[in-house]
């Protein structure tokens, strides 16, 4: 999902900070940030003439265990000689095993990896990847649920729910919890308080009382009238007024913000544009997302459009909501960070995702690592997989990666350290609203596999940016446009 990954914050633990940490490049400082439409994946450039050498050679007696890093994070300068150090200890650990470390330029990580794969020269294990970065290598990764039964290792400090999101129809379990970025509100308290609205509530199922102490329930009927109430004209007036004037508008109640298409389908629920049989679909949950953020931008104005997107008042350094002008969005983990809330001048907090038809769907960013179907020695990769992963060495990788620890009992600590870290004078965030959408992940993610991957994203991407910048489109029309041209993609494909 694009290369958006950036600005490792290197603190005790450390946060991904921007958009698809889980699957992006890794530059020294955050790209620019769509409002309406997310750029598409980075185009691959050619694969060298020559794989890196590893960074070391196997020691005679041992068995050597290629790792590949750079689908994700880890090809990053500074990442580097943690990196190397964290091989070391590994190999100091046991006298069995050889780790061999191959950092690849993200620029060219994934031909190369291409490459040794079809001269049958497959490394064993990849990592930490995405969604996105392991299903542009779909049916290369072996099935760890055998390997697990074999040595019966212990899921039980991971969220079940979280353990299914890497299950993987027809393909298995495809990885383990390592690094999550699970997804929220994140709301602006000061808006709240000077409309005089209850904020929305803290935990995932509980309803919303609004400003007459009426109950509510929390979903997208409730948000969609909420929205509206803090959606302001220059004239003070609310998108609920008569006299509301849309050409003139100065703060939005909503957004999805910095996500696709296929992003805003998973607020309504999981889902995917292939079905089961490899065809082109919209499913009706995403049509219906759709719709509802069509008429947010255009109907009832409370999401800000194509032009309001770039309008100056929207602008911050962690894009539309630090701007201090936008009440709501939902987004990851990633953004909580210093370089998207720390200088903002206003207060905020954290909130439960709405339900819709009775779902709660918290879209999911996620890390791991995989081994591929083509590793010689799959018992002794997972055997460095587990060393990774444990709960005595999983700390040292997610500080040189960032991100949340999937494992549960590392989770209290994290939060405590995390926010004395970076923000050291707000002692009220919600953090158990993120430990509780873990439960809540959609599976099939939002990244999965597409047919021709970076086609099929530009075309649904020229299908959003349309919708955001036509307040007349014939959105039934566009919507039977989308899947026939996906169609002739996934065909073509074939």
């Amino acid at each position: 999902m694009k290369s958006f990954k950036a600005l490792l914050v290197s603190l005790t633990f450390i946060l991904a900070t921007i958009l698809n940490a889980a699957c992006g490049s890794s530059p020294s400082t955050p790209a620019a940030q769509p409002t309406t439409a997310p750029a598409a994946e980075p185009t691959q450039a050619a694969a060298p003439t020559q794989a890196p050498a590893p960074t070391q050679a196997a020691t005679s007696g041992r068995t050597k265990v290629r790792w590949f890093v750079g689908l994700g994070a880890g090809s990053d300068e500074g990442a580097i000689p943690a990196q190397n150090a964290f091989v070391e200890r590994f190999n100091a650990s046991q006298d069995k095993i050889e780790l061999v470390i191959e950092i690849v330029d993200n620029n060219v990580a994934f031909d190369t990896l291409a490459t040794q794969i079809a001269a049958g020269n497959a490394p064993c294990l990849v990592g930490p990847v995405g969604i996105r970065g392991r299903d542009s290598f779909k049916g290369a990764w072996l099935d760890l649920q055998p390997l697990i039964d074999k040595y019966n290792y212990d899921l039980s400090d991971f969220d079940p729910n979280l353990v299914k999101f890497y299950q993987v129809k027809e393909e298995g379990q495809l990885g383990i919890p390592f690094a999550i970025f699970p997804s929220f509100i994140i709301y602006n308290k000061d808006l709240f308080d000077e409309a005089g609205l209850p904020y929305p509530p803290a935990e995932h199922g509980a309803p919303w009382v609004d400003e007459n102490g009426v109950e509510r329930e929390w979903n997208m009927t409730t948000l969609t009238e909420l929205a509206k109430k803090l959606t302001v004209d220059a004239n003070g007036n609310d998108a609920t007024s008569p006299d509301f004037d849309p050409e003139k508008i100065v703060q939005f109640g909503w957004m999805n913000q910095w996500t696709d298409p296929r992003g805003i389908g998973t607020f309504f629920g999981a889902g995917s544009l292939v079905d089961e049989n490899g065809n082109a679909q919209i499913p009706d949950h995403w049509k219906a997302a759709w719709k509802w953020t069509y008429d947010g931008w255009w109907k009832d104005w409370f999401i800000p459009n194509g032009p309001y997107g770039g309008a100056d008042f929207l602008q911050g350094p962690g894009g539309p909501f630090s701007s201090g002008n936008l009440a709501m969005i939902h987004i990851h983990m990633w953004y909580v960070a210093p370089w998207a809330l720390g200088n903002v001048d206003f207060d905020w907090n954290l909130a439960a995702t709405p339900s819709y038809n009775g779902t709660i769907t918290a879209k999911m960013h996620a890390d791991t690592f995989g081994i591929l179907k083509g590793c010689p020695t799959p018992d002794e990769a997972f055997e460095v997989l587990t060393y990774m992963l444990s709960k005595e060495h999983v700390s040292e990788l997610l500080t040189i990666y960032g991100g949340m620890p999937a494992r549960l009992s590392l989770q209290s600590d994290y939060f405590t350290q995390y926010n004395q870290t970076s923000f050291p004078n707000k002692t009220d965030i919600n953090w158990n609203v993120v430990v509780e959408a873990m439960s809540y992940a959609d599976n099939p993610n939002h990244e999965s596999w597409m047919p021709s991957f970076q086609e099929t994203t530009d075309r649904y991407n020229e299908f959003w940016n349309y919708l955001a910048n036509t307040p007349d489109a014939d959105f039934e029309a566009e919507v039977a446009k989308l899947q026939a041209d996906l169609q002739k993609i996934f065909d073509a494909a074939k």
